[in-house]
């Protein structure tokens, strides 16, 4: 049985990976630093490594030399450039957290494969599950998507994907990419919304040294770090016009000059974008440039949204709470929890779903899942415009500012969600970094 050693400091990461890996039929060993890891290396060589970049003895990279196994290195959006350095450097392949399991799934067999020799096609795909591509479900619509996915996986177009908040378009793109010409390279994902607009342009362009205040290095930028691979930016509508202008000429010439810096540098990146905007109102309204949408729009996909496929919602609970399995089974949905489910609306599609089912997992006693648990509107369907943004008296606004983004950033991006409540994206960043609330 193929054995994996996981390796990071936070135990809720440990035991929610090792728990989905062990459910998918893989061996798992747990490490919380390099010292526990190389204690376990000395014992016998995992099929595959995977770390956390930073860890409290080091960094996940520091086992590159010292295992013949392939390295997958965990890390944060942050750190993007340095896991694609480390890909370099021997790294197999990296994944930003936060990550989808079945991403991560996709990411540890595509390189389990490689590591025996077999080539990234679609018929590699079918070992994670009723081949899904990551993409479960069985409705016409989720099919469809399927093979328009395996058709145009396979060339190096630019691809447009569209669809609401939570449908799963990340999980689009990484198919594309797994099938594609360029699966070996790096696939870097970038989410635009969360991006202080003061930020965007040096962070997808890279910055030399001394550009700005606090530029106290030069930084390779994220389109840098894709050289070679998939570049994805995912809510590309909300890219200001100067990044658009910038973007447009990258796509262009194919060249890219750092923030500050004189000197441009060739990339060469398959792009993928996403976004849940009406571009063709924002293209009339002047907000979004057309040159760059239509450089943008050469293949589309289109993500359909869970109210639209409602056979699929019992092969993803169902999906979704064999995750959380124990050593008991997996939770059980009562006649009455799967008749809600069936029955909301899922403003915030898959991801939405998902959140739903893992609070009554927690909640519910005897891992028997009532309508309670969910915390859904058990009497409607749930509306899908935003929450009101007045928080009771006896709230801290703290607590009333983790409380809102929780309940509310799987129907919303960021934009909307510094809107209603009354800050700036920029803001809204700022404070997610204080609470520890990254972007799912």
């Amino acid at each position: 049985m193929t054995r994996i050693l996981l390796v990071d400091d936070e135990a809720p990461i440990r035991r929610a990976v090792s728990r989905y890996l062990v459910h998918h039929g893989l061996t798992v060993d747990t490490a919380e630093d390099l010292a526990r890891a190389r204690g376990l290396l000395a014992r016998g060589e995992p099929d595959l490594l995977l770390a956390d970049l930073r860890l409290p003895d080091g960094e996940g990279t520091q086992l590159l030399g010292e295992t013949r196994a392939p390295v997958v290195i965990m890390t944060s959006y942050a750190s993007v450039p340095s896991a694609v350095e480390a890909m370099k450097n021997g790294a197999a392949d990296y994944i930003a957290k936060p990550f989808d399991h079945d991403a991560l799934l996709l990411t540890l067999r595509a390189t389990l494969r490689r590591r025996a020799g077999a080539q990234p096609d679609a018929d590699a795909e079918r070992d994670t599950g009723s081949d899904d591509l990551g993409l479960k479900g069985d409705s016409p619509g989720i099919r469809h998507l399927r093979e328009q996915i395996r058709r145009i996986g396979q060339t190096e177009s630019t691809v447009l994907l569209r669809g609401e908040s939570g449908t799963g378009k990340e999980l689009a793109a990484r198919a594309l990419h797994r099938l594609g010409p360029r699966a070996g390279g790096p696939f870097v994902a970038v989410n635009c919304a969360t991006i202080p607009e003061g930020l965007v342009e040096a962070e997808l362009f890279g910055h030399a040294q001394g550009a700005y205040t606090g530029a106290v290095q030069a930084r390779t930028g994220l389109i840098a770090s894709a050289h070679g691979g998939t570049l994805f930016l995912d809510e590309i509508g909300e890219l200001a016009p100067a990044a658009q202008a910038r973007l447009l000429r990258f796509l262009q010439d194919g060249e890219i000059r750092p923030v500050g810096s004189s000197e441009a540098r060739q990339v060469d990146v398959r792009l993928l974008a996403a976004t849940h905007r009406d571009l063709e109102r924002m293209i009339a309204d002047g907000g979004f440039r057309a040159d760059l949408y239509y450089r943008l729009r050469v293949l589309e996909l289109a993500i359909p949204p869970l109210r639209e496929r409602p056979e699929d919602i019992e092969v993803l609970a169902r999906h979704f709470l064999a995750e959380r399995s124990s050593a008991g089974g997996p939770p059980e949905l009562t006649p009455a929890a799967l008749e809600l489910l069936r029955r909301h609306d899922w403003p915030g599609n898959v991801r939405e779903l998902a959140n739903a089912l893992e609070r009554g997992a927690v909640l519910a006693p005897e891992a028997r899942i009532e309508p309670a648990h969910l915390g859904l509107d058990a009497s409607a369907p749930a509306a899908s415009g935003p929450a009101s943004p007045e928080p009771p008296a006896s709230t801290s606004l703290n607590d009333y500012f983790r409380q809102f983004v929780l309940e509310n950033q799987t129907r919303m991006n960021e934009t909307e969600l510094a809107r209603a409540l009354g800050i700036s994206r920029k803001t809204l960043w700022e404070r997610r970094q204080r609470e520890n609330l990254p972007r799912p």
